[in-house]
C-alpha cells in the first residue's frame, strides 16, 4: 500500500491501523518518549555528530533540531521544492567525511516543463545555511504526477551514494526498460559521477549508474551491518509489500510480478508472484503496513531483550506501528509490532548516536520520538 489516500492516489485506507496479526508478540515491552514536536509532515533525520539532528519537512524546509530538542529555523541555500502529495523534501544523509569536508546530501522532487522527479543535491553545511550547494543526480525523465518518487540515500562503504526510486505510479511500462531512472536503485560515486564497477556501466543502451531494477516504490533503504548489502523495502499495490536485497544488476520484478493486485479491482498483476529471473523477497506484507524508514539495531541499548540487536525495524505508515523482524540470514524468524496505534504514521527510523531508536512522526505537528524501555529491566 503506497502512502497515500484513496483520493490522492487510489490507495486505501492509508492512514487506518490494521489489526494485529495472528501469533505476533504484542508486549509493551518499549514507550514513545517525545524528543521534539513542532515539525510539519518531518520526513527524515540525520544525526550530526553533537547529537543534534538534521531534519527535513515535506513542504520544502530543513532543520536543525538540539540536542535537547529545540527547532532551529528553516535552513536558507536549499533548491526550489515540488512539494505536493507525496513529492517534497524527502531523505537527507551526511557525507561518510562529514567531519571534514561538512556536505549534506538530501532527495527532493524537482520541477521543470516536463514533469517532475527525484534529484538529489549537496551543499556544506554552514550554521543555518547550505552553502556550495549543486544538483547531483537528476530521474530520467521526468514525469506528471507526484507519487511513487522513492527515495533514500544510502552510502556504502567505499562512500558511494545509493539513491531509490519509485515507478512513479502510472508509469509501470517503463520499470523494466533500461534507458530510465523509472523503478530502479542508481548507485553514483558522491559528486554524481559513475562508479566504473556498476553493473550496466558498460551495457549499451542502459543507463549506467543503475544499480537494480523492477522496483515498484522503495522508501526504506539501510546497509546490513556485518555484510555491507543493501537492503529495502518497496510499497506493494494492494498487497505485497516486500523485503529485498538490493544486489548488482537484478531485477526485482516488478510490473511482471507482485504478491498484491490492483487497487479497487483486484486485478492480478503480471504472470503471479514468482518468475524465473526474478529475485523473490525475503518476506511480503498482505495486506500492506505501507513500510517506511527502517535499520538494523547495532547497538547493546536494548540488551535486555532477546533477538533485539542485530534485527530490522521498520516503521509503518498505514499499520501505525514500529515492526521488529529478527532474521537468521535471509529467513525471518519473528515479526513484533511496537508502539502499535501509539504514534499514528511512522516516516523514518534512525539508530542514534546513543544507541537508541529515534522515529519521526508523519503528521502535521510531527514529532521526533525515542524508543525506551517501558519498564526498567
Amino acid at each position: 500500500m503506497a502512502d497515500c489516500s484513496r483520493r490522492a492516489c487510489l490507495c486505501a485506507l492509508a492512514a487506518t491501523a490494521l489489526p494485529a496479526l495472528p501469533g505476533l508478540a504484542q508486549q509493551p515491552v518499549v514507550k514513545a518518549v517525545t524528543v521534539a514536536q513542532g515539525l510539519h509532515h518531518p520526513w527524515s533525520l540525520a544525526f550530526l555528530p553533537d547529537g543534534g539532528m538534521l531534519v527535513t519537512e515535506r513542504a520544502g524546509r530543513m532543520r536543525i533540531v538540539s540536542p535537547g530538542g529545540d527547532v532551529s529555523a528553516p535552513l536558507a541555500g536549499l533548491p526550489a521544492v515540488e512539494a505536493r502529495s507525496q513529492g517534497g523534501l524527502l531523505d537527507v544523509a551526511l557525507d561518510p567525511k562529514f567531519a571534514d569536508n561538512q556536505l549534506v546530501y538530501w532527495s527532493y522532487a524537482e520541477l521543470d516543463a516536463d514533469g517532475n522527479g527525484t534529484a538529489v543535491a549537496r551543499g556544506r553545511l554552514n550554521g543555518q545555511r547550505l552553502d556550495d550547494v549543486r544538483v547531483i543526480f537528476r530521474q530520467k525523465p521526468k514525469v506528471p504526477g507526484n507519487a511513487h518518487l522513492g527515495s533514500r540515500l544510502v552510502f556504502d562503504r567505499n562512500g558511494r551514494l545509493f539513491v531509490t526510486m519509485g515507478d512513479r505510479m502510472f508509469q509501470r511500462h517503463q520499470v523494466q526498460q533500461m534507458n530510465t531512472h523509472i523503478g530502479k536503485i542508481v548507485r553514483i560515486e558522491s559528486d554524481g559521477r559513475v562508479p566504473s564497477d556498476n553493473p550496466f556501466a558498460k551495457t549499451q543502451g542502459a543507463l549506467p549508474e543503475i544499480w537494480s531494477i523492477g522496483h515498484r516504490n522503495v522508501q526504506g533503504a539501510t546497509l546490513h551491518p556485518t555484510t555491507g548489502a543493501l537492503w529495502v523495502h518497496e510499497h506493494g499495490p494492494e498487497g505485497g509489500d516486500e523485503v529485498n536485497i538490493a544486489q548488482a544488476g537484478r531485477n526485482y520484478g516488478w510490473p511482471l510480478t507482485s504478491h498484491g493486485v490492483d487497487y479497487g479491482t483486484g486485478a492480478k498483476i503480471g504472470e503471479g508472484a514468482t518468475k524465473d529471473g526474478i529475485e523473490a523477497p525475503l518476506t511480503v506484507w498482505v495486506p500492506s503496513i505501507a513500510p517506511s524508514g527502517m535499520v538494523f539495531l547495532t547497538s547493546d541499548r536494548y540488551a535486555d531483550l532477546p533477538g533485539w540487536k542485530g534485527s530490522l525495524f521498520v516503521g509503518a505508515l498505514r499499520a501505525q506501528t514500529l515492526v521488529r523482524l529478527e532474521f537468521d540470514g535471509r529467513k525471518v524468524l519473528k515479526e513484533e509490532r511496537l508502539l502499535l496505534g501509539e504514534l499514528g504514521r511512522i516516516r523514518d527510523v534512525r539508530q542514534g548516536p546513543d544507541g537508541y531508536l529515534y522515529l519521526l512522526t508523519d503528521v502535521a505537528d510531527g514529532r521526533i520520538v525515542r524508543v525506551e524501555r517501558a519498564v526498567a529491566p
